[in-house]
């Protein structure tokens, strides 16, 4: 079956590797890394036949990464990095050309070979960062946009490396080539961004109104690809292609639905990429040279790591940023790999070099979820360092918090809750990583800590001992366990509620003695259920009653049995029992512009006004001077014959005489 044999291999393998990482709690990648160190061609046994044809189709897992990753991301979350991006990258690549060659000259390499590394090694991996940031949940933090937008550049980068390093002994015709690849790379992005933005929407319009989801999937595919491909053919990398292709797309109605549907194949050729990088590892050779290439590894990871770390501090981003710079970037990267192809084939470097090279590379990607998951401590130990250095604090009261909630995570729950709290004047403070949603909560004048709520030094900024309550709305099980965990142990009395992702976690949070549960999911079902409903003209009371009737049976049969939510489910079920009725007041109703004390309503019927709606603003228990209004909406209670009464007395049209 030739390459559909080994495709079979690696995903069953990596299908077995990725399950004990999973149980080993370690990033998923490192398992499919391993199954390609198991199928690759230097270990026996079971060995892919086509490694060759694995690589390949492993770059279309790295162009469907970077074309979802486009899909998330608009020009828009790129604005806020862009000096360290344009400037602060190429800074980074020369500090780093520099350091490989110095190290190059401690090996005893010539000064062309010594070059070569200090080239390779400069740049980072575009395709390990992202999955590690997806996996850790960092993806649309600040530190992440610095990231990615510094890798973006590296990725620009490589072109002008695959002309000039091949030509170190013949600058002008590099310098020709280069002047070349510019102007084609710089007419290229013109009419991506100018045509692509008209285009492609008007054309995913269009295919979406066929009405099929496979050629929509087709065409998404198509879309990503192809430009990619054109990219490639006018002398710029295939992934930076797809990159600006997602970007593109992401500024039309259907970039949601066009990244929930390639996740799916992104995650799948994912998975080849990560193999063929396991088959580059040769174990005999690691072992030979154990010694060298841990030295390699040690200087390249420490090196570029205070590299990356210094310049996210010097273009001035604080707290955790450039730590979580530093661990994230200090790999070599994929593009690494094409160099040093092209490196040996013009025998600029020697297949020592090439091989160490590799193997550096190789660990560098291993190790890279296992240094960026260590980001939060480091930033815990810094904290205590420096005691000096205070967390970045907005709109707290002078007077400091007391009696508030502490509100784990800022997004659009997390926020809904502060406007709630805001309304009531209730005292509240936000924890947040994310600058952009920090930006937002300062604008509403909220107070917000930037932090990781997991992180004791910043609960104990958000004075958590002094709250009334915890409330963790970050959907992550592993995040909110910490926050969790962390917050009992300091105030183990504290009230906690938390946001349930996942039924199958009750067990975990239920064992915390967390307060209560709020499962969106559920909620989102039984709001969609009153819509439906409604449509089909079923009673109001009817809808109440089933709802909550659903509500009841999930919560209070499986999951929360805490004494708030009995309350609230009992109060719900009162307010069954009364048989609350909303009526519109029409035409021809017969409370129209008269009060409640003058139309007598309890004397007549002896049913009781409890609410009205009028618009958007609800009038709770109207008094008697409370005149009607047409299309106000009126809440009644009573029995069935006294709501009869007030039907026939008021609502009911008179007949008309004949």
């Amino acid at each position: 079956m030739g390459i559909a044999t080994d495709i079979i291999l690696l995903v069953v393998t990596a299908f077995f590797c990725g399950l004990v990482m999973q149980r080993l709690h370690q990033p998923l990648i490192l398992g499919y890394i391993i199954a390609g160190v198991i199928l690759g061609p230097h270990t026996g046994g079971l060995t892919v036949t086509e490694v060759h044809d694995i690589e390949l189709l492993a770059e279309i897992g790295v162009g469907l990464l970077l074309f979802a990753l486009g899909l998330e991301f608009s020009h828009k979350d790129l604005k806020p990095v862009k000096w360290i991006a344009l400037i602060g990258t190429p800074l980074q690549i020369g500090l780093t050309l520099a350091l490989g060659f110095g190290i190059g000259q401690l090996m005893g390499w010539d000064v062309k070979a010594s070059i070569w590394f200090g080239s390779l090694i400069s740049l980072s991996s575009t395709m390990v960062i992202l999955k590690t940031l997806m996996n850790q949940g960092w993806l649309g933090t600040l530190s992440s946009k610095v990231m990615i937008g510094m890798l973006i550049v590296q990725d620009l980068a490589v072109v002008p490396m695959l002309i000039v390093l091949p030509l170190l002994n013949d600058p002008a015709t590099g310098m020709h080539q280069l002047g070349s690849a510019a102007i084609k790379a710089t007419f290229f992005l013109l009419a991506m961004f100018v045509l692509g933005i008209k285009l492609l929407p008007w054309l995913m319009r269009h295919i979406a109104k066929l009405g099929s989801r496979e050629l929509f999937l087709l065409a998404i595919v198509a879309i990503g690809l192809g430009i990619g491909y054109a990219t490639y053919l006018v002398g710029l990398s295939f992934a930076f292609g797809a990159f600006i292709a997602g970007m593109v797309l992401n500024e039309s109605d259907y970039g949601h639905q066009a990244l929930s549907d390639i996740i799916p194949l992104r995650d799948v050729f994912g998975l080849l990429f990560f193999a063929s990088v396991g088959m580059l590892l040769d174990p005999r050779f690691l072992l030979d040279h154990f010694g060298t290439i841990l030295g390699l590894v040690l200087c390249i990871s420490l090196g570029k790591g205070l590299i990356f770390s210094l310049l996210a501090w010097l273009f001035r981003y604080r707290n955790v940023i450039p730590i979580a710079v530093g661990l994230g970037l200090f790999q070599v990267g994929e593009f690494s790999f094409v160099l040093a192809r092209i490196g040996l084939s013009t025998d600029s470097i020697s297949t020592q070099l090439y091989n160490l090279v590799l193997t550096t590379a190789v660990l560098t990607m291993i190790l890279t979820p296992l240094v960026s998951s260590q980001t939060s401590r480091l930033y815990d130990l810094k904290k205590r360092w420096f005691q000096k250095e205070p967390l970045e604090t907005i709109n707290i009261p002078q007077q400091g918090l007391h009696n508030h909630v502490v509100i784990a995570g800022s997004g659009r729950v997390g926020m809904q809750i502060a406007t709630t709290l805001h309304r009531l004047s209730l005292p509240f403070v936000l924890i947040e990583l994310d600058q952009r949603r920090i930006e937002q909560a300062k604008e509403a004048g909220y107070a917000v800590i930037y932090g990781d709520a997991s992180q004791e030094i910043v609960l104990e900024a958000a004075a958590t001992s002094q709250a009334d309550l915890l409330v963790v709305t970050i959907p992550s099980i592993v995040v909110s366990q910490s926050i969790v965990a962390r917050a009992q142990h300091s105030t183990p009395e504290i009230a906690v509620v938390a946001r349930l992702s996942d039924p199958d976690f009750f067990e975990i949070f239920s064992e915390m003695n967390v307060t209560d549960l709020v499962y969106p999911e559920l909620e989102a079902g039984l709001e969609m259920a009153r819509q439906v409903l409604l449509t089909l003209h079923i009673p109001v009371t009817e809808i109440q009653r089933q709802t909550e009737a659903l509500r009841q049976e999930y919560f209070v049969s499986n999951l929360s049995q805490s004494k708030p939510y009995q309350t609230l489910s009992q109060f719900r079920a009162a307010e069954q029992q009364f048989d609350l009725e909303w009526v519109s007041i029409g035409p021809q109703c017969g409370l129209k512009d008269r009060t409640i004390g003058g139309a007598e309503i309890r004397k007549k019927t002896g049913v009781s006004v409890v609410g009205v709606l009028r618009g958007e603003t609800l009038e709770p228990n109207p008094g008697p001077q409370f005149r009607f209004q047409e299309s106000d909406l009126v809440a009644i209670i009573g029995s069935s014959e006294a709501r009869h009464r007030f039907h026939q007395t008021f609502v009911t049209p008179p007949p008309q005489p004949g």
